[in-house]
């Protein structure tokens, strides 16, 4: 049952919208995979990430939770930290600046890593 403020679930026709989305999906089951964390582990974290974020204004948010409780459960169970977390986003952020545009965005690309 959804609560009329939640971040509404993907479309079941078409869960991921963007590929990152797609991504995030697949690395929550690889890490579960893994061993990182058990399925009523994520469904905790992500269930508290929905939660806080209530209603999102697009499609974007639910997997913006996925994202929010994967760095979670990443940091909680010493896989990496905050900064390391951090730092990937921001290379990311700076590959994606420095791609041309219709070209994909890849990591290399940031030009700090020269």
């Amino acid at each position: 049952m959804n609560a009329p403020d939640a971040v509404p679930a993907p479309d079941i026709e078409r869960p991921f919208a963007e590929p990152w989305q797609a991504s995030a999906f697949a690395l929550a089951l690889h890490l579960n995979e893994r061993g990182l964390f058990t399925w009523p582990q994520w469904a905790e974290v992500l269930s508290d990430e929905l939660a806080k974020a209530g209603e999102a204004g697009d499609g974007d948010g639910y997997y913006l939770c996925w994202l929010a409780a994967l760095e979670r459960l990443v940091v909680a169970r010493g896989a990496a930290d905050n900064g390391t977390i951090a730092a990937i986003t921001e290379s990311w952020k700076r590959a994606a600046v420095a791609t041309p545009h219709g070209k994909p965005i890849l990591i290399e690309n940031d030009p700090a890593r020269h």
